[in-house]
Formats: C-alpha cells, structure tokens, sequence
C-alpha cells in the first residue's frame, strides 16, 4: 500500500485598489481548484490578512469543493 500524500498549496494575494480584488481572488481560486482536482483532499480557504493582503490556501478543515472565508 502506497502512503497518502497530500499537496497543499496557498497563494499569496496582494492587491492595491478595490476594483481588482475579485478577478485576482477569482483567479488564485481557480489555480488552486485545478491543482485540487488532480489530488482531491480538502476544499479552499480564503483568509483575509489585512488591507488588500489574502491568503488562498487548501485547508483540510473546509470540505473538498467548497471555498470558505475568514478574517484573520
């Protein structure tokens, strides 16, 4: 029997003006469900870190193909 590995993976996003937020989200949302589709094991978490600053990050804690969101 071959052990489970997981590949977790964030993506640190930084914007500078509001307009911008959603297609920049919208798009470290979409290379993470990309990479979850080929090593399915947890759904996504959006952390907002501050100011314009988010984390989009696997989490095992959110349940596969789902995005959750949090304030830090």
């Amino acid at each position: 029997m071959s052990p489970d590995v997981h590949h977790h993976r964030s993506v640190s996003v930084v914007v500078d003006h509001a307009h911008e937020l959603d297609s920049i989200l919208g798009s470290a949302i979409e290379t993470l469900q990309l990479s979850a589709a080929t090593h399915p094991c947890c759904g996504i978490l959006v952390t907002r870190e501050a100011a314009g600053q988010y984390t989009v990050a696997h989490d095992e804690s959110v349940p596969f193909g789902l995005t959750h969101q949090r304030i830090a």
